[in-house]
């Protein structure tokens, strides 16, 4: 078995647009530097998402100096600061949490609106934005992920599934933080606490999985597998579970190739 290594680090920074791989990051208290720090909301503030809007993962982004690039078929560029100016506040909602975020203007709402096609607005989570993961799993802070500030899969358990599928998949469709090589099929199941660097992460739940690994992150197209075939291995208490959700200990740098020490099993 070769070394346990992390492998990619990858980030998305408007949540359910389409991700970025990256071969180093910054670990901060929200998790990875930019992820999910930016989230479209429809007119009542609720987040949108692929579950609900497919085509969004046609929405690709780009980090340039200073700047977040935004593409999209058939419209023109968007930049976006990475450093977002204050600006108004607006109270969003995301699952069971309102958080006030800062509004990018109605010149980044218009762009979203006309490729989706529905009135939206982009919002950004500032630091001063409190949210955290629930209680259970303790008092880390979360950006706009879904609940928790990683995701972590390895290469083999995406082997093992595509093994079984007679179309395989990529590992975008699951949007992963973390993707790690050199365990068995589903080892990360058995971890509680890893370290990479000078970082600590604890594992603390399976990933109960939604439709999004349903679409396509090319074509934006919604399909039944890779979940129709997980269910048939990977289901508990009526929910597919693929991945680990963490938390973490600390910040500092992770980068690809890094030695991935597991410090206590479950």
């Amino acid at each position: 078995m070769p070394p346990l290594r992390l492998t990619e680090l990858s980030i998305y920074p408007i949540k359910s647009a389409r991700g970025i791989s990256l071969a180093s990051a910054q670990v901060t208290e929200h998790g990875l530097q930019y992820d999910r720090r930016w989230m479209l909301v429809d007119e009542n503030g609720a987040f949108l998402t692929q579950r609900k809007i497919p085509r969004m993962a046609l929405i690709t982004v780009e980090l340039a100096p200073d700047l977040l690039v935004v593409r999209a078929p058939g419209i023109n560029d968007l930049g976006l600061p990475l450093q977002p100016q204050p600006s108004s506040t607006v109270r969003v909602k995301i699952w069971d949490d309102t958080v006030e975020a800062l509004s990018t203007g109605e010149d980044a709402g218009g762009w979203f609106t006309n490729y989706l096609g529905l009135p939206c607005n982009l919002v950004y989570m500032p630091d001063t934005a409190h949210r955290t993961v629930k209680p259970k799993y303790g008092d880390n802070r979360v950006s706009f992920a879904d609940a928790f500030p990683f995701l972590l899969i390895s290469e083999e358990s995406l082997g093992d599934l595509n093994n079984r599928l007679e179309n395989p998949v990529p590992m975008n469709r699951f949007r992963p933080n973390l993707i790690v090589s050199g365990c068995r099929p589903y080892e990360e199941d058995e971890w509680h606490e890893i370290r990479i660097g000078s970082i600590t992460f604890r594992l603390v739940k399976p990933c109960a999985r939604c439709t999004i690994p349903g679409v396509d992150q090319v074509t934006g197209v919604q399909g039944k597998e890779p979940i129709r075939t997980l269910a048939t291995y990977r289901s508990r208490d009526g929910k597919v579970l693929f991945g680990q959700n963490v938390v973490h200990e600390g910040t500092g740098v992770l980068s690809a190739g890094d030695h991935v020490e597991v410090v206590t099993r479950r």
